[in-house]
C-alpha cells in the first residue's frame, strides 16, 4: 500500500469528523459551556479513534452515517476523560495537545461540566431521529458506554490513581490499561465494525485486533514519556515518573517494552489476516502507526 494514498484517506476521514465535530459540538450552549467543549474536542489530537472507527466500517462495508456518528461519538467520551483526568483532583496536568489543559483555560467548575456534556452529547450524537436504524443505535450505545463506564475507562483510571507509588506485576499494570486506556480503543474498531454485517470469526478477529492496539498504544505512551520532551508530546513529559505511577518502562524496562509494543503491533496483524475480510489495509496501518509514533 503507497504510504500516499494511506494519508489522503486519513486527511479525508480526519476532514469529515472535524466537519461532524464542528457541526455538532454546540458554541451556543449557556455559560460558556459551549466555547468550553469546543476547546477541548475541536482542531486537536490524533484522531486514532475515530480514525479506526472509519477504517473498521470500511473494511466490513458498513453505514457511512453509522460510522460518522460513532467516531464522533467515541472522540467526545475521549476529550472527556481527558478533561477530567487532567483536574487537580486526579492527575493534576496543565498542558494537554499543546494547550493549557481545560481547567487551567475554563477553571475546574467549567472543566467538569463541559466533560459532563461531552459525555451526554456522545450519546445524542449516536442516537438521531433518522438515519441510523434503532438497533444499531442501541448497539453502539452499549458498545460505547461498556467501554466508558466502570469496567473500561473510569474503572481504569480508578486503578491508576489506587495505585500510585504502589508496585505492580506485569498482569495488574496489563488489567490497568486495558481498561484505562485499551478497552475504548478496541471499542472503537467494534463500532465501525457494528456498522456492517459480518460473520462471528471476523468479529472476533476485529476484537483482538482491537485489544492489541489498545494495549500497544500504552506501551507506546509510556516509553514515549520517558524518552520524548513536553513539546513533541503536547502533554508534560515525564509526568508518571515524577508522580510515581507504575508503567511499562518502570515494570519491564525501556527495551522490553519497545519490544512488547512489537509483539503486540505482530498480533494486531495476525488476527487482522485471521478474520476473512478482503481489505484491512487501513487497519493494519493504523496499528503501524500506534507502534511508531513519536507523540
Amino acid at each position: 500500500m503507497d504510504a500516499g494514498v494511506f494519508e489522503h484517506w486519513v486527511k479525508r476521514a480526519l476532514l469529515d469528523v472535524e466537519q461532524a465535530l464542528e457541526a455538532w459540538v454546540p458554541p451556543g450552549a449557556p455559560a460558556g459551556l459551549g466555547e468550553a467543549m469546543r476547546y477541548a474536542v475541536l482542531g486537536a489530537g490524533k484522531r486514532l479513534r475515530p480514525l479506526l472507527v472509519m477504517a473498521a466500517a470500511e473494511a466490513v462495508g458498513g453505514e457511512r452515517e453509522a460510522a460518522l456518528r460513532s467516531a464522533c461519538a467515541v472522540e467526545l467520551i475521549h476529550a472527556y476523560s481527558l478533561a477530567h483526568d487532567d483536574m487537580p483532583c486526579m492527575d493534576n496536568d496543565v498542558l494537554r495537545r499543546g494547550k493549557p489543559t481545560l481547567h487551567v483555560q475554563y477553571g475546574e467548575a467549567q472543566a467538569m461540566l463541559a466533560g459532563d456534556a461531552m459525555q451526554a452529547l456522545a450519546f445524542d450524537v449516536l442516537t438521531p431521529d433518522t438515519g441510523v436504524a434503532p438497533a444499531l443505535q442501541a448497539r453502539l450505545c452499549r458498545l460505547l458506554a461498556r467501554a466508558s463506564g466502570y469496567d473500561g475507562m473510569a474503572g481504569g483510571q480508578a486503578i491508576d490513581l489506587a495505585s500510585v507509588g504502589k508496585p505492580l506485576d506485569e498482569t495488574q499494570l496489563r488489567d490497568m490499561h486495558r481498561r484505562k486506556t485499551g478497552v475504548l480503543l478496541q471499542a472503537s474498531v467494534l463500532m465501525g465494525a457494528a456498522c456492517g454485517d459480518i460473520r462471528e470469526v471476523a468479529w472476533q478477529a476485529l476484537s483482538d485486533y482491537g485489544a492489541a492496539i489498545g494495549l500497544a498504544f500504552q506501551v507506546v505512551d509510556d516509553i514515549l514519556d520517558v524518552t520524548q520532551d513536553s513539546e513533541v508530546l503536547g502533554k508534560t513529559a515525564g509526568k508518571d515518573q515524577d508522580s510515581n505511577k507504575p508503567t511499562y518502562v518502570s515494570v519491564l524496562g525501556l527495551e522490553p517494552a519497545r519490544a512488547y509494543a512489537h509483539q503486540l503491533r505482530d498480533q494486531a496483524h495476525k488476527a487482522l489476516a485471521d478474520s476473512g475480510l478482503a481489505d484491512t489495509a487501513w487497519l493494519s496501518l493504523l496499528a503501524d502507526k500506534v507502534v511508531e509514533r513519536d507523540n
